[in-house]
């Protein structure tokens, strides 16, 4: 549906407002009433916008969080080119899961959307992307010869985001980080071994 300037902005106040809502509470519990209290619009603004109701809301929503996973480790995840940067990186990682705590909004909207047309696709590009930020730096790091060029980037960038994917899901059972930090830290020190210096 094409929409005006103005009614572009209407729908990402709509969905900047649920966002954050959404983040405070359990999506789960929460109904298109609470999301048109906390955002001041009516159920026909709603959707006049996501004429799919709470599901269509629900996924706009967990893709704007996904985009926020990347956007929180900017500009460290685009300049992972020495030591430094990639420890800079660790850090913006660690503050991002610690200040998120237990509760993972992206994690429960996609359990409310998971049988919506397009839900798989959210977490598929937010991984795939993430992989391929975390692989360009490796290559850099293997370019300026602070990796070993005999290092396969794209299994050792897959370790590293399956190795924070679970460190998070430990954060979700304990509320801890200590799985998280642990992880990232062996890997980035198996970088640094493979170190041909």
């Amino acid at each position: 549906m094409a929409f005006t300037t103005k009614g572009m902005a209407t729908r990402q106040r709509l969905l900047e407002g649920a966002a954050t809502y959404l983040r405070s509470t359990d999506p789960g519990n929460a109904t298109l009433d609470d999301i048109r209290a906390a955002t001041g619009t009516s159920k026909s603004q709603i959707f006049h916008y996501f004429p799919g109701g709470k599901e269509e809301l629900f996924l706009e929503v967990a893709r704007l969080e996904a985009a926020r996973v990347i956007d929180d480790q900017q500009p460290h995840l685009s300049e992972l080119d020495s030591w430094a940067a990639w420890d800079r990186w660790r850090r913006a990682v660690l503050a991002r899961y610690q200040a998120q705590g237990a509760n993972c909004p992206l994690a429960a909207l996609m359990n409310q959307v998971g049988s919506v047309p397009g839900a798989a696709e959210v977490s598929t590009t937010l991984i795939r992307q993430w992989q391929d930020q975390v692989q360009r730096g490796i290559e850099t790091m293997q370019a300026n010869g602070s990796v070993s060029a005999e290092l396969n980037a794209r299994r050792t960038s897959a370790a590293i985001i399956a190795g924070i994917q679970g460190g998070v899901s430990v954060l979700q059972v304990t509320g801890r980080t200590d799985h998280l930090e642990a992880i990232l830290a062996l890997l980035i020190t198996h970088l640094r071994e493979s170190s041909p210096a």
